[in-house]
């Protein structure tokens, strides 16, 4: 049986079952006062009537806490949260972002989901929160290797006529460890040594081999790491037995031709969440042993806390 068969893809009783068992798994949890303990169900509650729905709609997955008397659902503290669009289509909407490689556009999801252009837009970004990882890694823990390497997308400001380089463009620094087969992926102002070893520090176990191309900034880190290695590039040297970058290039491949071929262009204030997702997928692949399905049960264990309203979407 397809994934998208199942009953919680398309029945909303379901749905709210399914969110529950990932986000309760030990029962429900009053998002008001933290109660674990006595909580019913309320069935059959249905909304008020209007024009749309003249007799209501039902509230599937309705709670009410009996320590506070306050009612709720699992969208509470969710990236769910008084979203109207039902939650099978949520289920939808995760599925078809993390099945899609180089991810799948809110044109695309508007037209699959039949809902509006601008919910889709909003829907997507929500869930790239969801995937979203906080907190500094611990790459080349043990000894292993650590690959470094920047790339430039997208434009922060109108390039000068006759201007060359990459002065213009979004700066993303990105590290992947060989050992795990995971990548993190940071966007920076610039790309100098004072911005960029900081990260490395907090990201890099000291006791890790570090391989980067010849770049300027990556000169000397060898006293912060147990050794730096690097290829020259501009001489057409891209790989030295061991000693090469080709693994991030790989994973920068995928991230430039989904931001191109799908998504086509995003601004600076955006290119953080669109890092989020590549670096989601990319973590979670089927090259490390997760498949579909697993990986949309890992984006539902990040809907909580991460919220995020439409007025903070166009600011951030």
């Amino acid at each position: 049986m397809s994934v998208l068969s199942k009953p919680y893809m398309h029945d909303e009783a379901a749905a709210f079952a399914h969110v529950e068992s990932i986000i309760w798994p030990d029962g429900p949890v009053c998002p008001h006062c933290g109660n674990c303990g006595k909580v019913y169900a309320l069935v059959g509650v249905r909304s008020k009537p209007s024009k749309k729905n003249p007799e209501g709609v039902e509230r599937y997955g309705l709670k009410k806490c009996a320590e506070c008397r306050k009612q709720f659902t699992v969208r509470i503290g969710t990236i769910f949260e008084e979203s109207h669009i039902p939650l099978h289509k949520w289920l939808q909407a995760i599925h078809l972002m993390v099945s899609s490689k180089k991810g799948i556009s809110s044109h695309q999801l508007h037209r699959v989901l039949e809902i509006t252009h601008k919910s889709a837009w909003f829907m997507s970004h929500r869930i790239r929160e969801a995937m979203r990882s906080d907190g500094a890694v611990n790459f080349g823990n043990g000894g292993g290797v650590v690959e470094v390497d920047e790339t430039f997308i997208g434009t922060k400001q109108k390039k000068a006529k006759g201007a060359r380089g990459y002065a213009h463009k979004n700066a993303m620094l990105s590290l992947v460890d060989r050992t795990t087969g995971r990548a993190k992926s940071i966007v920076v102002d610039d790309v100098t040594k004072a911005t960029l070893l900081p990260i490395l520090r907090e990201n890099i176990a000291k006791e890790a081999t570090v391989y980067t191309d010849e770049a300027k900034q990556y000169t000397g880190i060898d006293k912060d790491f147990a050794e730096h290695d690097f290829t020259t590039h501009s001489k057409g040297e891209y790989g030295r037995g061991v000693v090469h970058t080709n693994t991030i290039e790989g994973y920068f491949s995928i991230f430039k031709r989904g931001m191109k071929g799908v998504y086509q262009h995003c601004g600076k204030k955006h290119l953080h969440r669109y890092a989020a997702e590549f670096e989601f997928r990319y973590n979670n692949r089927a090259g490390n042993g997760i498949n579909d399905a697993e990986r949309a049960q890992i984006a539902l264990n990040g809907i909580l806390g991460k919220r995020v309203l439409y007025r903070d979407s166009l600011e951030a």
